[in-house]
C-alpha cells in the first residue's frame, strides 16, 4: 500500500459549483465557531483546557472525531481492500478494550490529580527528568502526527481537485490555525463535534452505494471468498502460529503488539486523546469521556472497512501491476464512481474535516505541553496568566508551522497508517509502560520513570531501523515490525523500571496519594453532580456494555 502521494491520475472528481459551496459553508462555519469560543477565553485554563466546563457528550464526541482523522479513513479502507476483515482488529482489539481502561482505571488519576497534561503526572508521580523527557517526546511526535495530516490532505486535494499542494497546504494550516488560536481547546473541541457529523454524512452514503453496487453484502463476501479466499472476510482465519497471511502478523502478535502494548499505549497516554477528557466539566465527565465514545468507536469500522472490500470487488487486482489503482485509492474510487454532485461535495468536505480533525487535535495537545510543561516550567515561570495564554497563541504559529515541514517525512513511507503505527511504538508505548508500572506499583522509584522512558523508546527505535530494516530478522510487513517494535519498547521499558527500582529510592507513600492504584486523593473522592449517579450513566456500565458489544461484534467474522 502507498501513499497518497500515488493516488491514480484519472481519480479527478467532477465537482462543481454547488461542491465548492457546501466546501464553503463548511468552512465559514469552522471560523465562526473560533470566533464565538474566543468570547470565552479568560485565563490559560479556558485556552488550554476549556476551563474544565464540558459535557460528557461534547467531549466523548471530540475525543473520538479527534482519532478519525483521514489518514485512517483512506488508511483503514486501504487496509481492508489490501487484507480484508483483518482490519476489524484495529477497532475492537485495537482500541475499545484501552479506551474502557482510560475511563474506568486512568482518568480518575489524570483528573483526580488535576493536572493539565499527560507528561504533568509523571511530574507528580517521578521526577522532573521524566517529566521533561516526556514532554520533549510528545511535543515531537505531535508534530510529526500533525504533519501527516497535513502531508495527506494536500495530496490528497491535489489529485481530486487538481489544487496545487501549496494551496491545500495554506487553506488547511490557515483554518486550523485561526480557529485555535483564536478559541483555543474549545474552538477544536467543537469543531470537532462538528467535523464528527460532516464525517458521518461523507461516510455513510458511500458505504451504502458501496453495498449496492455490490450486490449487498451476501454478494460482496461471496465476491470476496471466490477472489481472496475464504481467510479474506474472516478476522482470525490464517493467524495461527507460523501460518502465513497477508497481515503478516499472527495472532499472539495481535492481541499483545496491536490488542494490548500499541492499542493501550495510544489511548492512555496520548495526549490528544486524554486532553478532551480532562477538559471535562467534573471527574464522572472524564470518565464517561472515552466511554462514550467507544460505542461509535466500535461501528465506524463497518463505515471505513466496507468501501475498501467494495472496492477490491470492484476493481480486480487493485493494488497490484495488473490494475492502475492501488490500495489508498479504494476510497476516492467510490467517490468519482458512486456519488451525484451535492452528495460528493458532503464527501470532500468530510475528507477534509477528518484531515483538519486530526491535525488540530495535535496542534491543540502540542501548544498546551509545550506552553504548561515546557516553557512554563523550564525557561520562562512565575510569569502572569495572560503572558502564557500569548504564548500559547504563539507557539499554536509556530506548531502549525513546524508541522508544514515534518510533512513531507511521510513520503518516505510506502503505508501512512504503518507510518502512524511506527511513531506510536516509539513514543506512546514507551510511555504506557511507565504509566502502568508507576500506577501500579508502589515501589516504582523516581529515577525509574525516565529510564524506563528512555530504554523503552531506544528499544523501540532500535527494533525497527537496526532488527527490521537491516534484515537481521525476516518481519513480512511494516505493520508485522510495528507490532514486534511495540512489544520490545514495552518489555525493555518495564525491565529497566524494575532493574532501576530495585537500587534507587521510591518516593514516600504520602507523596503517592492519589497516583497510585490503591490510594485516593481528594480530587477523586468528589460525590457525583446531580444526575450523574443515574443507572445509564455509571461508568461500570458504559464500559462492561462497550466490551460484550465489541466482542459480539466479532461474532459474523469468526466462522
Amino acid at each position: 500500500m502507498q501513499t497518497p502521494t500515488n493516488l491514480a491520475a484519472g481519480l479527478r472528481l467532477p465537482v462543481n459549483a454547488l461542491d465548492y459551496a457546501l466546501m464553503a459553508i463548511y468552512f465559514a462555519v469552522v471560523l465562526g465557531i473560533g470566533f464565538a469560543a474566543r468570547r470565552s477565553v479568560r485565563t490559560s485554563l479556558d485556552f488550554f483546557l476549556s476551563g474544565r466546563s464540558l459535557p460528557a457528550w461534547i467531549t466523548g464526541l471530540a475525543f473520538v472525531s479527534a482519532n478519525l482523522a483521514a489518514t485512517e479513513i483512506l488508511g483503514m479502507a486501504a487496509n481492508s481492500a489490501q487484507y480484508g476483515a483483518y482490519t476489524v482488529h484495529w477497532y475492537w482489539i485495537g482500541a475499545i478494550p484501552a479506551m474502557v481502561f482510560l475511563g474506568l482505571v486512568m482518568m480518575p488519576f489524570y483528573y483526580g490529580s488535576k493536572v493539565r497534561s499527560v507528561p504533568e503526572f509523571l511530574l507528580l508521580r517521578f521526577d522532573r527528568w521524566a517529566h521533561l523527557l516526556s514532554s520533549a517526546l510528545f511535543a515531537f511526535a505531535a508534530v510529526l502526527i500533525a504533519g501527516v495530516n497535513l502531508y495527506a490532505l494536500a495530496i490528497v486535494v491535489e489529485a481530486l481537485l487538481g489544487w496545487p499542494q501549496w494551496l491545500a497546504v495554506v487553506v488547511a494550516g490557515f483554518f486550523v490555525l485561526a480557529y485555535i488560536t483564536l478559541g483555543g481547546l474549545s474552538s477544536a473541541i467543537y469543531n470537532e463535534v462538528l467535523q464528527f457529523f460532516v464525517i458521518l454524512a461523507a461516510l455513510i452514503p458511500l458505504t451504502v452505494l458501496g453495498l449496492k453496487k455490490a450486490g449487498g453484502w451476501g454478494g460482496l463476501t461471496d465476491s470476496l471468498t471466490a477472489g481472496h479466499g475464504h481467510h479474506f472476510v474472516t478476522a482470525w482465519g490464517g493467524t495461527g502460529i507460523g501460518s502465513a497471511n497477508p497481515l503478516g502478523a499472527n495472532w499472539l502478535t495481535i492481541v499483545l503488539g496491536l490488542g494490548f502494548v500499541l492499542s493501550f499505549g495510544y489511548w492512555t497516554t496520548n495526549f490528544a486523546e486524554v486532553q478532551r477528557a480532562l477538559s471535562a466539566k467534573n471527574l464522572s465527565a472524564a470518565r464517561r469521556t472515552p466511554l462514550i465514545a467507544a460505542y461509535p468507536k466500535i461501528f465506524i469500522v463497518f463505515l471505513v472497512m466496507i468501501p475498501g472490500l467494495v472496492a477490491a470487488v470492484l476493481v480486480p487486482g487493485i493494488g497490484t501491476s495488473d490494475s492502475d489503482l492501488q490500495y489508498n485509492d479504494a476510497i476516492p474510487y467510490l467517490m468519482q464512481e458512486l456519488l451525484p454532485n451535492g452528495v460528493l461535495g458532503v464527501a470532500v468536505t468530510g475528507l477534509l474535516a477528518a484531515f483538519m480533525a486530526g491535525m488540530a487535535a495535535n496542534v491543540s495537545s502540542f501548544n498546551t505541553v509545550f506552553t504548561n510543561d515546557i516553557w512554563a516550567r523550564y525557561v520562562v515561570r512565575g510569569r502572569e496568566d495572560a503572558y502564557y495564554v500569548r504564548f500559547g497563541r504563539l507557539i499554536t504559529v509556530i506548531g502549525v508551522l513546524v508541522s508544514i515541514g515534518t510533512a513531507f517525512l511521510a513520503a518516505s513511507f510506502s503505508n501512512i497508517m504503518a507510518y502512524l503505527q511506527t511513531l506510536f511504538s516509539f513514543f506512546n508505548v514507551p510511555m504506557f509502560v511507565v504509566f502502568v508500572v508507576g500506577m501500579f506499583w508502589k515501589r516504582a522509584s523516581v529515577r525509574s520513570g525516565f529510564w524506563g522512558l528512555l530504554a523503552g523508546t531506544t528499544a523501540a527505535m532500535v527494533n525497527y531501523f537496526v532488527v527490521y530494516k537491516q534484515g537481521i530478522v525476516a518481519i513480512p510487513t511494516d505493520q508485522g515490525a510495528n507490532f514486534v517494535s511495540a512489544i520490545a519498547g514495552f518489555a525493555a521499558g518495564a525491565v529497566v523500571m524494575v532493574a532501576v527500582s530495585l537500587f534507587t529510592a521510591p518516593k514516600p507513600a504520602e507523596e503517592l496519594r492519589g497516583l497510585v492504584y490503591g490510594t485516593v486523593s481528594p480530587g477523586m473522592a468528589e460525590p457525583p453532580a446531580p444526575g450523574d449517579d443515574a443507572w445509564y450513566r455509571r461508568p461500570a456500565l458504559l464500559g462492561w456494555g462497550a466490551l460484550v458489544l465489541a466482542a459480539a461484534c466479532y461474532i459474523p467474522f469468526s466462522f
